[in-house]
């Protein structure tokens, strides 16, 4: 994507973005936990680069407002309708996983 013009780019980029939260919005059934076990990232975690991107730019954007976004709701609305509560198996993956990537930053 280097040949392209930087705007072009980014807005290759932010359609590819809205893109994902739409599949995220539509698919509710894939938990957090899932996303942090496989991706390392999560929900939550695309709210907060977006605070911490328009921190960057100056311009205000407040925690709850990006998860609204994200979430395509209030995330309490989202929680209490779909999140479901992690499994102890998936709990030990995340664990397990937490462990291992602390190890490799401290090597």
């Amino acid at each position: 994507m280097q040949h392209l013009d930087e705007a072009t780019r980014t807005e290759l980029e932010a359609t590819a973005f809205r893109r994902l939260l739409k599949h995220l919005v539509e698919h509710k059934e894939v938990q957090n936990i899932d996303l942090m076990i496989l991706a390392d990232f999560c929900r939550n975690c695309l709210s907060k680069w977006l605070v911490s991107a328009a921190e960057e730019r100056g311009a205000e954007l407040d925690y709850e407002t990006a998860r609204k976004y994200v979430y395509g709701m209030p995330y309490d609305e989202w929680k209490a309708n779909y999140q479901q509560k992690a499994s102890p198996g998936q709990m030990a993956t995340f664990e397990a996983q937490q462990t291992r990537k602390r190890e490799q930053q401290g090597s």
